[in-house]
């Protein structure tokens, strides 16, 4: 995904900057500014690939600005210029909306995943009503209560010792533990 997107930005601004030329030859007096458009189309595309946040496409953006600048003494049109630099401050906003989408995700594993589960109570121990077994996550497991548990008795986990977890009635806990 991140490939393709790199690939329309760099269409777009070969694609436009041709479309807007009146003439197929090149247009170039400076070539300082034709490196550093180059420079910055390519940090755009590096941008669409790596997943560092926005740094390197910034960069480029930055590059493209400043070549297009330079070569505002050689008679590229305005509009070009104006019109390529928000193309690709648009793609870099995308990119950065994207990648921040996938940062905030629940931990699914481990104790951070455990810890506030709830579920119901399988079996009690017969001998002691404050012990019982429950099923989470795809495992089955021995719970310890302070209060009698009992069977379909919904509870939620607030630690783990080992193999066993340290439950609570579901309307006893509150939800901030």
């Amino acid at each position: 995904m991140n490939i393709r997107c790199g690939l329309v930005a760099l269409l777009l601004a070969f694609g436009g900057s041709a479309f807007a030329a009146d003439t197929v030859g090149p247009v170039v007096s400076n070539p300082v500014g034709i490196w550093l458009i180059t420079f910055g189309i390519a940090f755009l595309i590096a941008e669409a690939a790596l997943p560092n946040y926005g740094v390197i496409g910034l960069g480029g953006i930055v590059m493209f600005v400043i070549g297009a600048l330079i070569l505002s003494n050689a008679e590229m049109p305005v509009p070009l210029m104006i019109g390529l630099g928000l193309i690709s401050a648009l793609l870099l906003i995308f990119l950065l909306i994207r990648a921040l989408k996938t940062r905030p995700r629940k931990n699914v594993s481990g104790d951070a995943g455990l810890l506030g589960s709830v579920t119901p109570v399988l079996s009690v121990q017969t001998s002691d009503a404050c012990h019982g077994w429950v099923h989470l996550q795809g495992e089955r497991w021995q719970v310890s209560s302070a209060k009698p548990l009992q069977i379909g008795q919904r509870v939620r986990v607030v630690a783990r010792k080992g193999l066993l977890l340290e439950v609570a009635a579901t309307d006893a806990v509150s939800v901030g533990e």
